[in-house]
């Protein structure tokens, strides 16, 4: 940990600067960053790190420089657009510890804008918490580091080693955001993303599987509906053996050393279905675009042969599907489970600083959803630590950050990059 002094000094300094952080944030938050419409939240993010002094490097994503690379997911959609953004900080004596500050700016739709108690991309305080779609996951975290920097900054200092702060997109769908920093050569000895875990350390995570499954009908006018094949309704024993192998897969998870004790940590969610052409037609096609998780260990390539047998035995027993077999596509995220491992001095380093903001010892969790540590501690030995804010109501409506856990969340930051990499005098330039 810090001194005693630089330790009050930096608390101190990011009080000073959470007016300005939550303005920062809310103008983030007002940016709609969906999947294909993110170019406005990097440019944002490009801007402030130029404003600091930071060297920004910026990129479009070609699927072909990444594809063969441990970690890629398949590309369902135009990555004409996709950019990744990454700032800089090279000091000119290095005495610490290198360091990754990763946020992802991309966020999931927010549904019927209707059933928002507020607009989803207005963001509103009420009651101490800030609510808009990606207030929570994760541009509260995001933003916490790069004021943690701050903060560090207005006292005349820097870190006293390389820190790349990387706004990333693809977090939600496939991961490719990450995986394109590192294949354009940015490593340290330790990543930290702040996604909004409730100030505890993710200690396991599930990987997860997203697939498309492709189902033909035959259509007829509805008035003779028993002539034809109605190729949504047939997609109901589909998901009924899904449900199945979901089940299986729980009864495997109890012999897991991770997640033996969980009551339920695979899930499967049939997310969205689309399918025919006219009410009064019986319909000729249907999509239904799934995920399912595999825990950490269970290899990718056997997790997809299990539920190719699952939808393929369902389908045998099936009138239609028999002689016309659904396909499926793999369209997204194929990600392994990781387990936070061989991390002891990452890991007290956070603990000290969150033991000095929180007054109690860190805790852990198992994450039964995913986020994109995997890239660095499975590919790369890099430890990746996720640690973060108070947030509710993610991927739901009313999405809400609590305020009063991004300022803790941006002092033990603060004070984490001080321990880790070490602080120095910063040259003469203005302070952020």
């Amino acid at each position: 940990m810090p001194e005693a002094d630089l330790t009050s000094r930096l608390r101190d300094e990011v009080d000073r600067g959470f007016e300005r952080q939550v303005e920062f944030l809310r103008e983030f938050v007002r940016i709609p960053s969906l999947r294909g419409c993110e170019a406005p939240a990097q440019d944002f993010m490009a801007r402030a790190l130029r404003e600091r002094g930071y060297a920004v490097d910026e990129w479009t994503i070609d699927p072909d420089d990444i594809c063969h690379l441990p970690g890629f997911s398949p590309v369902a959609v135009d990555y004409g657009q996709a950019r990744t953004v990454v700032g800089s900080h090279r000091p000119d004596r290095v005495r610490g510890r290198s360091l990754i500050l990763q946020g992802h700016c991309d966020v999931v739709p927010e549904g019927p804008r209707a059933m928002w108690t507020r607009p989803p991309f207005e963001p509103a305080i009420d009651g101490g918490w800030m609510y808009g779609r990606g207030a929570g996951d994760m541009k509260a975290g995001t933003v916490a580091a790069l004021f943690a920097l701050d903060a560090i900054a207005r006292l005349g200092l820097e870190p006293a080693a390389t820190v790349h702060f990387q706004s990333v997109i693809e977090e939600e769908s496939t991961g490719n955001g990450a995986l394109s920093t590192l294949q354009r050569g940015y490593r340290a000895e330790c990543c930290l993303i702040p996604e909004p875990t409730a100030h505890s350390l993710i200690r396991a995570q599930v990987g997860v599987l997203w697939f498309r499954i492709r189902v033909r009908g035959r259509p007829v006018h509805v008035a003779q509906a028993g002539t034809g094949a109605n190729a949504i309704r047939a997609t109901a024993p589909l998901i009924e053996a899904l449900d199945a192998l979901e089940r299986r897969w729980n009864e495997r998870a109890r012999a897991h050393p991770q997640f033996g004790a969980m009551e339920h940590p695979v899930n499967f969610n049939p997310g969205r279905i689309r399918g025919g052409d006219w009410a009064s037609s019986v319909p000729a096609w249907c999509e239904l675009d799934c995920r399912i998780a595999i825990l950490p260990g269970w290899p990718i390539a056997e997790a997809q042969a299990e539920v190719e047998a699952a939808v393929r035995e369902a389908s045998s027993a099936h009138p239609f599907l028999r002689e016309n077999p659904p396909e499926i596509e793999w369209n997204g995220f194929l990600a392994d489970g990781y387990v936070l491992e061989d991390a002891a001095d990452q890991e007290r380093a956070l603990a000290a600083a969150h033991r000095a903001v929180l007054g109690a010892p860190m805790g852990e969790i198992l994450a039964t959803g995913l986020n994109d540590t995997r890239f660095y501690g499975l590919y790369h030995g890099i430890p990746g630590l996720c640690w973060g804010p108070v947030a509710e109501n993610i991927h739901g409506f009313d999405e809400r950050v609590d305020l009063e856990s991004i300022r803790r969340c941006t002092q033990v930051l603060a004070l984490f990059v001080a321990d880790w990499c070490g602080v120095q005098e910063r040259p003469a330039r203005p302070a952020p």
